[in-house]
């Protein structure tokens, strides 16, 4: 059976001398594994867009539940992520998320229009700063995979501006200091008016101005770290990724 399919490349393994093994995101099918056989080959015409983070225009081929990419057209390249080992770097981890929270088999197309979308910015919008992409990617992510945080007033008193306000990592809710007590065990972490308006603006609002907002540097670190470590707590479990991503990036000043 043949399927002609848009792909992004998230992930890529070398198998055997020529070959590759790769994990492609699709909007009608998921998450799909699927073999480019010769990819490797000098000359392959299959060499260039069965590269990592490309996105790519593919005609899958499947036997005995197998799928092989047989013809493959590049409909984009990242060339700025490419060619920056900071911005590759977490387009990496947005790829790693991604493979993740994809299903094989469950239309993703909110999913792939994110990572598209993230993976835009980075090439081609140098004066957003990566903790603000990174930090929007991450919360849009999570509400995509099912864990939207409550955003609109405390969880226990209502108050759509809660004094001192907090958000609890574990119970993914916004909550006044002074009902901490209510909300149960776990971590929560302060959050100031402007980065709660951040993450208000990420959850709610419409997903093609998903970045299309500023802050300042204290309450873009607040959103960043928050949105990290929401992440990590849902998900239970750290990335390689963005371990490198950190390592590599200067932190804001």
């Amino acid at each position: 059976m043949h399927s002609s399919v848009k792909a992004l490349v998230l992930r890529s393994v070398d198998y055997k001398e020529t070959n590759k093994i790769l994990t492609l995101l699709t909007a009608e099918d998921g998450k799909v594994t699927a073999s480019a056989q010769g990819s490797r080959k000098r000359g392959s015409a299959l060499a260039a867009p069965t590269q990592l983070l490309t996105y790519a225009d593919m005609v899958l081929f499947e036997y005995r539940g197998r799928w092989s990419v047989k013809e493959a057209v590049i409909e984009r390249q990242f060339r700025g992520v490419e060619q920056d080992v900071e911005r590759l770097s977490l387009g990496c981890y947005f790829a790693e998320i991604t493979e993740l929270l994809a299903v094989e088999g469950m239309p993703a197309p909110e999913l792939l229009s994110l990572i598209l979308n993230s993976l835009h910015v980075l090439d081609r919008r140098p004066d957003k700063p990566l903790e603000l992409v990174k930090a929007a990617f991450e919360l849009k992510a999570m509400c995509l995979a099912g864990y939207e945080p409550i955003l609109d007033a405390c969880a226990v008193c209502g108050q759509e501006e809660p004094e001192e306000a907090r958000f609890h990592l574990r119970e993914g809710v916004l909550h006044c200091a002074q009902c901490r007590g209510e909300v149960g065990d776990g971590i929560s972490m302060p959050l100031g008016p402007a980065a709660l308006r951040a993450m208000r603006h990420i959850v709610y609002g419409p997903p093609k101005r998903l970045f299309s907002f500023q802050l300042d540097t204290p309450s873009l670190r607040q959103l960043s770290d928050l949105c990290e470590a929401y992440l990590m707590t849902q998900l239970e479990r750290g990335f390689s990724t963005l371990d490198f991503f950190k390592q590599l990036h200067q932190p804001m000043q």
